[in-house]
């Protein structure tokens, strides 16, 4: 738990108008559990572009006479964000929008580059002036500034991925065109599928083609530019095949909905397979298995059928409170598990449990947990999580913390279990992900620390807010 979603995007070009932006919502809405900071949706309207962009949750961003405001339109772009660098403020949402001498840009980003920082200062040196304090806008200046001297927007695309370092899963307009982009390594999904009427639809996970009414198509591959037009779709893959692929294994353990198939792997399946090899590597005597709502429940179901234990619905999830209705102080003494999570004590009472969860980062949340499910009267309480322990930080879009905050760093197993004030612990072994996913082909690094790519300077979230910061006070 307490692990943040990166970001979700979702594009859509048709071959005559319609209410893009109402079909984005639909998207949108899919695309929910990936980032609930922030949203926002720009629509193309014959080179027009039309936006609204707010902190939020879809629902309380676009309500229906938000999204009635949108003109017709044959493209729309859509973007959920929980920003991994830069802060949580108005300006850091997107799509992010460019106007240039060569028309027109809107930019919605899922990842992190490792080089940010790198290419704002080499940008701001050459008289760029940045509005914003996310890696996306230095994206947009580097497509922005190529574009300046190339013959079409995807040819800028191409030029801008020989700077580019790091994650990236993009969808961009430009006033004719849509186009769909992934990094090298593949870090982050992106697919795209096609409707009954001809529209074609890019999106971060499947499970937002279907909320739209699209039919899968395919993967994006990694490195592959995809350019929609009027006249369909051509693929471009002269950065394919650069770097071996390297997709976040933590998409198939937390970040991606169940329903989703990402690189022709099923999120169900996985996460199944991740609670039977745990039932093989850490057994335990008890009476029921549980999982953790959402991403622990498919593990748990898992683990109950390879271990012969019974499954059962432990904990319910309240899926209606929305983010703003707690007040800054009251965050500070509301205990936050209590309202999010309630113990079925009629299910828990006397028995002995096996609570399966997704991970444990500081352990704040998963000691609440065990103690919810102590006051409802469990005997016992045996933790097993579906992934390795948390060693190394993340630097590709997923906001794990630094070493010093990561618990496994710092306790043994058995040191964790105690402050978690559980009766026993036991995570999958790291060695395990290969069965996990049927491939070597994916980044584990923040679990043994073998990075793909090279290592950040700087290393904060904030580093942006920081630079501006130490500069203006100097």
């Amino acid at each position: 738990m307490s692990v943040h979603e990166e970001c979700g995007v979702f594009g859509i070009i048709c071959p005559k108008k319609e209410n893009v932006a109402g079909i984005v919502c639909y998207g949108l809405y899919a695309l929910q559990h990936r980032g609930q900071e922030s949203c926002g949706i720009v629509v193309n309207d014959d080179g027009v572009f039309s936006s609204c962009k707010d902190l939020g949750l879809v629902s309380e961003v676009f309500s229906k006479e938000t999204a009635d405001r949108f003109p017709l339109g044959t493209m729309a772009v859509g973007h959920v964000r929980y920003g991994t660098t830069g802060g949580n403020t108005r300006k850091n949402c997107q799509p992010i929008e460019v106007n240039h001498l060569k028309g027109k840009m809107a930019l919605a980003h899922n990842g992190n580059l490792s080089n940010a920082l790198e290419l704002r200062d080499r940008l701001e040196l050459s008289g760029a002036i940045f509005h914003t304090t996310s890696d996306t806008e230095t994206i947009a200046y580097v497509i922005t500034r190529e574009r300046l001297a190339a013959p079409s927007i995807e040819e800028a695309v191409s030029s801008a991925m020989n700077l580019l370092e790091g994650a990236y899963s993009l969808v961009l307009l430009s006033s004719t065109k849509m186009i769909a982009v992934r990094d090298p390594y593949g870090f982050r999904p992106l697919c795209y599928g096609r409707t009954a009427d001809g529209a074609y639809v890019a999106a971060s996970e499947s499970c937002a083609l279907t909320a739209a009414g699209a039919e899968f198509v395919r993967d994006v591959l990694p490195g592959e530019i995809l350019v929609f037009t009027e006249n369909g779709v051509e693929s471009r893959r002269e950065h394919c095949e650069k770097q071996k692929r390297k997709t976040c294994v933590f998409e198939y353990i937390y970040f991606a909905r169940p329903d989703s198939v990402i690189d022709g792997i099923s999120v169900h399946e996985c996460r199944m397979r991740a609670g039977e090899l745990l039932a093989g590597c850490c057994p335990a005597c008890a009476d029921l298995v549980i999982g953790v709502p959402d991403s622990g429940l498919d593990a748990a179901l898992g683990y109950a059928k390879k271990s012969g234990i019974p499954y059962g619905i432990g904990l319910i999830k309240n899926k209606y409170i929305g983010r703003t209705f707690i007040s800054p102080e009251q965050n500070e003494r509301l205990d936050k598990v209590r309202i999010k999570l309630s113990p079925v004590k009629k299910a828990i009472d006397g028995k002995r449990i096996i609570l399966i969860d997704d991970s444990i980062v500081r352990g704040t949340t998963g000691r609440q947990i065990v103690k919810l499910l102590r006051e409802a009267g469990a005997k016992e309480i045996h933790m097993r999580i579906s992934a390795p322990p948390f060693r190394y930080p993340c630097y590709y879009g997923t906001d794990i913390d630094s070493e010093e905050n990561l618990i496994a760093c710092r306790h043994s197993m058995d040191g964790i279990a105690r402050i978690m004030e559980a009766d026993s612990l036991g995570y999958l072994p790291v060695e395990k992900l290969n069965e996990l996913t049927g491939s070597k082909d994916y980044c584990a690094a923040c679990f043994h620390g073998e990075y793909p790519t090279k290592i950040p300077a700087d290393l904060r979230k904030d580093r942006f807010e920081r630079k501006h910061s130490e500069r203006t006070s100097g």
